[in-house]
């Protein structure tokens, strides 16, 4: 740690102040100010109904997520009550009516939302990828969690103390996507859920999912991406599609029309190799998300095969 002193209000401090606010939006990523948020609901709604489908055999099977977070959010603190975006997001699909399809592919997911619900009139904490999937398994099968962040990694690793199915790692997440397979197991789920803080994300996340098809063929890989810039999305689905990976699938949910390249619009999931189960339980789920969290005209959503399956052409 590199201490540096100097004048309120000379050259010097503001200098410093530059640089402290220029790491921090570099490197400290804090999805606390996200958590649950809509984006959140799509990503973890389907990680649970993947998770759900490796149990259906009886082999073990191994998660890895490169980008994990802290693993459980507490939604009174400073930061979350700050921006507030757990409200429209899985605030909004607790008060919401579901019907009996879509109670059915939320319930993996909720079940584990309600266990961190203290009984209060609002919910209290919010449960990351991390211990979404750890809740999941089942004896004998293996979680990987990754943070970079040195704090955020602290903290890991105290949510998962002395867990013998679990291995805490702080490295970089995309070097971790690459050292980390293939698992011994042979089956699983890697997540990877980069903040898109850093330019070039896009194409770091196409070279990933070549690099782990690669390596672990067999398996289900999910990436996470935001849906800022429309164009953008569009040039990275065309470059992952000219990969001509077999099997790869894209769902989108948009809470409002695309219409800056800064605000937050929609978020998306690239599956490869996903469950046969998985389109089936969309069909009613992603109306319904589409629905309860639109935010203004133009939300909507799709899914469809960019390869394999029943791909539509370029």
């Amino acid at each position: 740690m590199v201490e540096v002193m100097a004048a309120r209000g000379s050259p010097q401090a503001a200098m410093t102040q530059f640089v402290l606010n220029t790491l921090e939006s570099d490197m400290n990523y804090r999805h606390v100010y996200h958590a649950g948020n809509f984006a959140d609901v799509l990503k973890h709604a389907v990680l649970a109904l993947v998770i759900e489908h490796l149990k259906l055999k009886p082999a073990p099977f191994r998660v890895v997520d490169t980008h994990a977070g802290i693993g459980l959010y507490d939604l009174t603190s400073e930061e979350a009550q700050k921006t507030a975006e757990w409200k429209d997001g899985i605030g909004r699909v607790l008060a919401a009516k579901r019907s009996p399809a879509v109670e059915t592919a939320l319930a993996p997911y909720l079940a584990i939302v309600d266990e961190e619900h203290d009984g209060g009139a609002e919910l209290a904490r919010y449960p990351g990828s991390p211990l979404i999937a750890r809740r999941l398994l089942r004896e004998g099968d293996t979680l990987v969690v990754n943070e970079a962040h040195p704090a955020d990694h602290e903290t890991l690793q105290d949510l998962f103390h002395r867990d013998k199915q679990v291995k805490v790692l702080g490295l970089d997440g995309w070097t971790a996507l690459k050292s980390l397979l293939p698992p011994k197991e042979r089956r699983g789920l890697v997540l990877v859920d980069p903040p898109f803080e850093e330019p070039g994300e896009f194409q770091r996340m196409a070279d990933g999912l070549d690099a782990a098809a690669r390596r672990f063929a067999t398996g289900t890989v999910m990436m996470w991406y935001p849906i800022k810039d429309q164009r953008a999305v569009d040039r990275f689905r065309r470059s992952v599609t000219a990969l001509a990976i077999p099997k790869l699938y894209s769902i989108e949910v948009t809470i409002r029309a695309v219409r800056t390249t800064t605000e937050l619009s929609g978020s998306g999931l690239l599956i490869l190799n996903p469950p046969f189960t998985l389109p089936g339980k969309l069909d009613a789920l992603l109306p319904f998300l589409a629905k309860t969290l639109a935010r203004g005209q133009g939300a909507g959503f799709r899914a469809d095969w960019l390869t394999g399956e029943h791909a539509s052409p370029a």
